[in-house]
């Protein structure tokens, strides 16, 4: 496990978790030796520090925010449409805002990439009954509550699809955004055949509600 726990990273957000910080943690440690944990932390009792002393990451946050707003690191996503996309979350009552790259195919995108991309969503559309189009957009705003309230399988790729369909079928509401995507400053990290693989998985199992 240690090679698989040298990949991952397994965040929490924590706000006055004293009495079990140190159970997580060291089940963490026990599952995944050598996985990095990040705790992004708002809390008045000894979470933080028990935390760090297991070797957890902390990050301190005050106060507590409201929304998350996630984004590649590669200037493909448009950072101007961050406060629209918080904003849809904080003033018009949705839990998740996709920002959507597929109202029609980006030139910045390769024809392979589109197709995989709009089968999925296609996939995801005819079984949670919702129109869908972009599963893996790496830009989306979360209601900090909603993320804190479900619990998400953070092993292995694809995570963005989870992080959709989860709240969608936990009845939380979704808001697709369409957006603009832009050439990639640097080369592609993703792996085709892994992340295909792991798409198909959490489409399956967050239908059949097996994580």
């Amino acid at each position: 496990m240690d090679s698989i726990g040298a990949r991952v990273t397994v965040a929490m957000i924590t706000m006055n978790e004293e009495s079990s910080v140190a159970i997580v943690i060291k089940k963490i440690q026990d599952v995944i030796p050598g996985a990095e944990i990040l705790i992004v932390d708002s809390s008045h009792d000894q979470t933080p520090v028990i935390a760090a002393a297991l070797g957890a990451t902390v990050i301190r946050q005050f106060p507590p925010r409201e929304v998350i707003v996630t984004m590649d690191c590669d200037d493909t996503y448009p950072a101007e449409k961050i406060p629209e996309l918080a904003a849809l979350v904080l003033d018009k009552g949705f839990d998740v805002v996709d920002a959507s790259r597929l109202k029609h195919k980006p030139k910045a995108m390769p024809w392979l990439n589109y197709i995989a991309n709009v089968s999925f969503a296609w996939v995801a559309t005819v079984l949670f009954m919702r129109r869908l189009t972009d599963l893996h957009s790496g830009m989306r705003a979360y209601r900090k509550s909603m993320i804190d309230a479900l619990h998400f399988q953070a092993d292995g790729a694809a995570l963005p699809v989870e992080l959709l369909l989860k709240p969608l079928i936990s009845g939380y509401k979704v808001h697709v955004e369409f957006i603009d995507y832009h050439e990639r400053i640097g080369t592609s990290k993703m792996r085709p055949l892994s992340t295909a693989w792991w798409t198909i998985k959490r489409i399956i199992n967050t239908r059949l509600g097996y994580n």
